[in-house]
């Protein structure tokens, strides 16, 4: 088997595991996903560099729903500066006044944080930020891999320290999957196939599916996007940009 058939090989195992082991805490993050939406409160989502992906994973999509608020920071994503964004997020400070800056915090809801190390001081302090604000905080992060991190948090802390409900991805430490290379051979083995991301979208689109299963049962209906590239999708859709865009600066 070669490199292509070991990696998706991985992402299938990956996935099975998820579905056994994190099925629980998947379960506990839409129940909660629920109870906001169904108060009119808001789910918000956060990531820096490639987690930032995942922030945005369930915005403004197909099938999403409406009342999500990512909270993007051009500093911390990759476009502008890969290494800088790299410096940024083990800043102290930075969350407090990125959450200010979300008007619709006031009404409440729940934070998704994003972070595979899960030792970086923003989204920590973000975490903390918001659950002085009233939020639920869920995380998904790469137990494994957390655990043989040092924290760069000013306290030791880390990301699955402070979140209501921690998701572990399951993955590997340093999120590589698939090992090339043979030291016999004279080729220095290199690790690659990072998994985080492919496993973090599977598990937030579950949530959303989910939760949104759950406001049925409890006979709520709650806002969902159309695709844009449907017929009727646009003007499905404008009603809540309208309605949403005064709060969620992302849309």
């Amino acid at each position: 088997m070669n490199t292509i058939g070991q990696y998706i090989q991985e992402i299938q195992r990956l996935v099975a595991v998820v579905s056994d082991k994190q099925n629980e805490t998947i379960e506990q993050a839409a129940q909660l996903c629920a109870d906001a939406l169904c108060g009119e409160g808001f789910i918000f989502t956060f990531g820096t560099g490639h987690s930032h992906m995942l922030a945005e994973e369930i915005f403004y999509r197909a099938g999403g729903l409406a009342r999500v608020c990512p909270i993007l920071e051009d500093a911390l994503m990759l476009h502008r500066a890969a290494a800088r964004s790299s410096m940024f997020e083990r800043a102290p400070g930075l969350a407090k006044l990125m959450l200010d800056d979300v008007d619709a915090i006031s009404y409440g809801g729940v934070l998704f944080l994003f972070s595979n190390s899960g030792c970086n001081t923003v989204a920590i302090d973000m975490a903390q930020g918001a659950k002085k604000r009233g939020l639920s905080t869920v995380c998904i992060t790469n137990i494994t891999h957390s655990k043989q991190m040092t924290s760069r948090h000013p306290e030791g802390l880390k990301l699955m320290d402070v979140c209501d409900v921690v998701i572990d991805n399951m993955g590997c430490y340093g999120d590589a999957c698939v090992q090339i290379g043979n030291e016999t051979a004279g080729i220095r083995p290199v690790a690659t196939g990072a998994t985080s991301t492919v496993i973090g979208a599977m598990i937030m689109e579950a949530i959303v599916c989910r939760t949104i299963e759950i406001a049925a049962e409890r006979g709520v209906k709650l806002e969902v996007f159309q695709s844009g590239n449907t017929h009727g999708g646009d003007e499905a859709n404008e009603g809540y940009i309208q309605k949403y865009k005064p709060l969620v600066k992302a849309l």
